[in-house]
This record gives C-alpha cells, structure tokens and sequence, in this order.
C-alpha cells in the first residue's frame, strides 16, 4: 500500500553500455579479494541515509549519535540541516526510537521502538504520538502494528493483536473497531502471510482525506491449511512456528472491504462482485469514494471499483486482462480532477495512461518498444509526469519527465548508466543515485528540470581501495539462444590468456521479470564472483526468457511452464559457451539461490551432458509447495495444470544426476519451506544418488542472521566449487553443431 509519507529508500542500481568494452577504471592491483573482506564490509560503498520528503523544498532523516535518535529537517536547496525535530534526549520515559512518520500537516509525529520483525515487512512494537508545538510525547500502544494518524489529526488507528482500534488523540478513549480478531482465524486491518510477501503491504486500512471514514480489510484464514516449523533455539526443547500459508490450489483467506463510519461507529461490508484477492485500496480525492483493487484466482482480470463510503456497493471503473496476468502496482494516482495516472502492458511494454474517473481513457502518455521501470509522480502545477524507463537499452535507467498530454520528453539525467530518483515531495528536486559497472554511486541533486546542481557523495575512495585488488569488470554482450539476443555478462580472470582453458560457473535468477544483467555495481555476489575469477574460473549471467524489461511476450512466454523455457536458455547457453577455445566443457557448473536453486537444480539434472556441477541455495524444488499468490499467476492451479508444474520439477528428475550437487537451506525458512529440501533428498535418496547438502538450523530465506552465517556458508561454497569445478576428466563432453 502506497503510505502518504513514503520513506524513500536510495537503492544502489548502476548499469552501463550493452557492449563488450572492458574498462580502465579497474586497475588490475596484487591483492586479493577475502571471504572475510567481502562480509565485513570493506567493499562497501557509502550511502544516503533513507530520506523522507516534507511539504515544501524539505526532507527529514533519522539520525543516530552516541546512543541519542534525531529527526532532524533539511533543505532541497541547500542540502544543510534546518532544524531538529525531535530528540530522543528530550524524553524521559524512551531512551531512543528507531522509526518515525509524519502526519499530513506535519504538526505530529508517531515514534517506534522495542520494533520487534514478524515477516519480511510486519513488526511490531511500542509506538508514542508526539507533537512538535507543545512537546507533549504520548503513548499509543505496546505490541502493536502500523499505526497512522487521521487526515484531520483527530485520530490514530492502529491494530492489536489481530484487532482495530482507533485512539483519540486529545480525548486518550479508545475505540476497538472490530472484536473477532484471532491468532490464525481473523485478521482485521493487517494482511496475511500470502499478501505481505507477494502484495507487497502490511497495513490494510486506510483513512480517507477528512478522517470520518477508515476503510480496511478482514481476511478470514480459519479455512487455509496450517504450516509448522521447528525452531531449535539454544533451548532443550525446540519451539514450533506455526502458521497459515495457502499452497497452490489450496485455501485462501476469504478477504473482505470493510468500512467504518466514525461519526455513526457502524462497520459494514462492501460488495465487490466476485473476486479472489483485494491486493489495493486507495481513496480518491474525493472523501467519499474509494477505489479497490480485485483480481481473479489466476490473477488475469484486474478490475478497480468505485466504492461509494455512503453505501455498501461499487460500481467499475476500470477492467483490465491478459491472456497471462496483469501486474499489480503502486502507481494509481488520482490528479486534481479526479482524473487519474495508470501503468500497464496493455500495448506490449508497460506504459503509463491517463484515464477520467469514467474509466474512459484520456491519452497513452508514454509509447514505445521500451519499458517504464518506475512512475515517480505528476506534478499538477506543470502538468508534469516524472518516470525511470529504459529508453537506452535494457541494461539501463534513465530519469525522464513528460507532459500530461505525451509531449514534450526530457532526459533528466545521464543517459547512459544507471539512474535512479528520489523525488522530493513537491517533485521540484530530485536526488539522483548514478552509478555503472566503472563508478560507484554518485549521489547528486538535481532539480526537477534535470539541471545538476550539486555532488553529494562520489565514492572515490572506494574505486581508489578497488585498484588495489586484483578485479576485472563484467563484459556487457548479448548471446543468440534459442532465437533470442540474452543479455550476458562475463567475468574472466585477470591474467586470461585466450590459449589457455578455463572452468565455467554461470550465475541466475531467472524468475518472472527479475534483471540480473543490469551492470549493476557490485555487490557482495559481484565480489564473490571476481574472488572466483581469481582462483582461475571464468563466471557468466545469462538473462533468459522470461526475464525483465525487454517487453511483455517476452516476460510471460514462461507462462503455466516455469522452469521449462528458463532451463531450456542456460542448458543451450552453457553449450553455446562451451563452443569457445578457452572454456573448458568438461567442468561448467551452475548456482542460484531461490528461483535460481530451483534452476540450478534443474539444469544440472536436465542438462545433464553439459553441467558437472550445481549449488541450489533456499530452492523451490516443486512449484506445489509455494503459495497460491505467486505461484498461481504464472502456474494457475495444480488441479487445472499438472504437467506443467510436475514436467518441471527436479524432485521427479533425481534419477538423471550424473553430477556434483550441494543443496543448501535455512530450516527456518517461512517463504521457501525447508520441506522442498527435503523432499529433493528422499528424492535422490530413492534414486541412491550421492550429494552433499548443508542445513542452517532457524535462518530464513535469506540465510543471514547470526555470527559468521554469511561467512561460513561463502566458505562452503567456495570449497565446494574449488573441489568440484577444477576436476581433470576422463571423459570428454562433446558439444554438437
């Protein structure tokens, strides 16, 4: 859900010219690069603070000093500190607080601390209300979630344990919105499991724009099966986390509207029509109409309903399909006329339309055989849109402006690299993070014109620490596979000499518009990949079909077979490859983690007479055990399609490993259950095939958390690729044509 005070994180993507050019940025010094460099955080680069954009030319950052929490106020302008708007030393009663939020006239702030995380994006915590004038800091509540002020300032509505309430600010009364609120039966105002992960949101209420209505949604799981991990602890006995999580062509939630009606304190349902997921609300400019999102089970038929607070009915506004799936977004803003701003691919690449509040379309604003990656806003004074597209190559991003009316496109930023805005909110000033595979992360700002108007940050003095070390930057080509130009980067030793033979290991993704050939900046795998390089090996990242940002049939070919066409492109890629004097065919390996595990997985079995070698980290390893909503957008159900979930499964192909496989999973995983694991070594077991596989008691997906984790599991992998990738073989692959 798109928050009115968004916190705009500065995200570090970079990208360069999609060509083979080597560069002479990297000097080619005689240290090497360590596992223990790579986590301890020699390599990274300096960053923005996340910036929270004010009304007016303003932005506030949370700073932390000496155990002392700031919210403090700067200037677009000038990018100096104006004031300090609150201080953890003021209190008494707190000893700092590690988030805060603005309400809409920025007279109020809410504080959280003791945040303790659920999920991915859900926690909870202790939350006060402070207002600046008075400096009078008040308590809402202990334990609890999302609270957000009222438009009118009047109100704080938040959820408590599965339950709305609405606190009165002058008054201290509370009022309990809904009752029925049960650990694992009813969900009032906060989403489910399946909703956070794959909808992006965790508050699902929302006020409207003078405060007398609150909308949210009820998510009844009482009939969704039940999930349950063991966490060992440091216990005798293991606790058990226990919770729903609907499976593909299981159960959801039942995920009703609801409106509430401060004034008359009645909670009623909204009618929607038949639907299967509510993944938006969105209030109009007008204060009795909202807008919810639907979308049917296989997530194809996106409609939004005009929801009339006054009554208990919607009528359409908009109905979009595709043969496929139709993206969810963030981007539905409504201008001053009610009119209002949508991104879609209806013509083929996503675009951004002006539609009336009719639903009738107005103009296509945006055209072309490119993709718009991000909208960033309308400025209504200049009739004015500001987006990130792709408009120089795939591998790129710009920063564009363009009217209302389609005309009048600017490039406001560098046009090759990768660019990426942090808007302020009037959209008068913009910090733009560039960078390429050659420079670190320059932060600037710019003006909403797009004239640049001072470096903030530059990261010199890390490019200079690079040189040091012995690296070679990524070579940008495209490889023709299977009818199609993939995108691909290259890493080669630094000494490569073209006579001589090296090993292989190729790197991907590979999921539904996922990008990783984006000439991004390094991060901790790039280090990973150079250290490898190091050690005599040569690593490639091929984008396949199905990937990202190079138009929508591209995207969603892989459509009711992931994992089929995806495979396909890196088996045939790696033989392309293999065709080249100075890779050695008999030792080619392959890893990924997630999407990529299950790739990685399946090419080393399916691809059997080219790939010597695989790590598959956190990997699906059928697409049955994953959830309904994201599963189900690509697969449709179990029950209607079958063969395209079990063709594609390596748990059903155990019997081809002929190669070298290390399977790695957290047990603590509640995204890609450890249970996919499992299943995969019964699997090979039964067909007594040797492997090795290394568990991770209680690390999540992202295997991090804890001393040395991250450290420990490089260490693995490293070794493993060392033993197994460098091997003289009797036998000689042969690569036809």
């Amino acid at each position: 859900m798109k928050h009115l005070y968004l916190i705009t994180v500065i995200l570090l993507f970079i990208s360069c010219k999609e060509n083979t050019q080597t560069t002479s940025n990297y000097t080619t010094g005689t240290k090497e690069i360590t596992l223990e460099e790579i986590w301890d955080g020699t390599f990274s680069p300096k960053r923005m603070n996340a910036l929270n954009s004010m009304n007016g030319n303003f932005y506030s950052l949370l700073n932390r000093k000496n155990g002392n929490t700031t919210v403090d106020k700067y200037s677009y302008a000038s990018l100096e500190k104006v004031a300090t708007v609150v201080s953890s030393e003021d209190f008494a009663t707190i000893d700092a607080f590690s988030s805060y939020s603005f309400n809409d006239d920025e007279t109020k702030l809410i504080l959280g601390t003791d945040l303790q995380k659920i999920y991915r994006r859900s926690k909870k915590g202790t939350y006060y209300a402070y207002d600046i004038a008075s400096k009078k800091l008040t308590l809402i509540g202990k334990e609890i979630q999302e609270p957000k002020f009222s438009p009118d300032n009047k109100n704080v509505a938040y959820v408590k344990d599965n339950n709305l309430f609405i606190k009165n600010v002058a008054s201290n009364v509370i009022t309990q919105v809904t009752k029925d609120g049960k650990t694992n039966k009813i969900i009032n105002g906060i989403t489910d499991w399946v909703y956070e992960e794959e909808f992006g949101f965790v508050r699902a209420f929302e006020w409207n724009r003078t405060g007398n209505y609150l909308a949210f949604l009820r998510f009844d799981e009482t009939d969704v099966p039940t999930f349950s991990m063991d966490i060992v602890g440091n216990e005798l006995y293991p606790d058990q986390q226990v919770f729903k999580y609907p499976k593909a062509g299981e159960k959801n939630a039942d995920v009703t509207l609801r409106m509430y009606n401060l004034s008359t304190r009645t909670n009623k349902k909204i009618s929607l029509g038949n639907y299967e997921y509510i993944p938006r609300i969105k209030w109009s400019n007008n204060d009795a109409v909202l807008v919810a999102t639907t979308l049917n089970r296989h997530q194809n038929n996106l409609k939004l309903h005009k929801v009339n607070a006054l009554r208990t009915s919607s009528v359409l506004l908009l109905n979009e399909t595709d043969e496929a799936y139709v993206d969810v977004n963030d981007n539905l803003t409504f201008l001053g006329d009610n009119s209002f701003i949508w991104t879609s691919e209806q013509d083929g690449f996503n675009h951004i339309y002006h539609y009336n509040f009719s639903g009738k379309l107005i103009n296509q604003i945006t055209k072309g055989d490119w993709e718009v990656t991000r909208y960033y806003g309308f400025n209504e004074s200049k009739k004015t849109i500001y987006y990130q597209s792709v408009e120089n190559g795939s591998i790129n991003r710009g920063i564009y402006s363009i009217g209302l009316d389609g005309k009048n496109k600017k490039l406001l930023s560098n046009k090759d690299g990768q660019n990426t805005a942090a808007f302020s909110k009037n959209l008068n000033y913009f910090i733009n993070t560039y960078s390429s595979a050659e420079i670190p992360p320059i932060y600037s700002l710019y003006s909403g014109d797009g004239e640049m108007l001072k470096v903030i940050k530059d990261n010199a003095d890390l490019k200079e620490k690079l040189a040091e070390y012995t690296m070679t930057p990524k070579e940008f080509t495209t490889i023709n596979i299977n009818g199609n130009d993939l995108n691909m980067w290259m890493i080669k030793p630094a000494d490569f000499d073209k006579n001589k033979q090296y090993p292989l290991l190729m790197f991907q993704y590979s999921g539904p518009g996922s990008q990783q050939v984006g000439n991004k900046w390094n991060g901790t795998n790039d280090y990973w990949h150079n250290m490898l390089a190091q050690k005599g090996m040569i690593v490639v990242c091929v984008d396949g079909r199905g990937t990202g940002l190079k138009g929508r049939d591209f995207k969603k070919v892989t459509q009711k077979e992931l994992g089929k066409f995806e495979v396909e492109d890196q088996i045939a890629a790696a033989k392309e490859l293999a065709k080249r004097s100075y890779i050695d065919r008999n030792n080619i390996g392959i890893w990924g983690w997630s999407y990529g595990g299950f790739m990685s997985t399946n090419c080393l079995l399916k691809g059997n007479d080219i790939f010597t070698t695989a790590i598959a980290v956190a990997p699906v390893t059928s697409w049955r055990f994953y959830d309904t909503v994201y599963t189900e957008r690509y697969m449709q159900t179990p029950q209607e399609n079958a063969s395209g979930y079990d063709d594609n499964s390596p748990i059903n192909y155990a019997d081809k490993l002929e190669g070298n496989y290390l399977l790695v999973h957290g047990t603590g995983d509640d995204n890609v259950h450890v249970q996919n694991s499992y299943r995969m070594i019964n699997a090979l077991v039964e067909a007594n095939k040797q492997f090795d596989m290394f568990l991770v008691p209680d690390r999540t997906h992202g295997i991090y958390k804890g001393k040395n984790t991250r450290l420990n599991l490089y260490t693995k992998m490293t070794n493993y690729i060392e033993e197994n990738l460098n091997k003289k073989s009797d036998k000689s692959i042969e690569i036809k044509g």
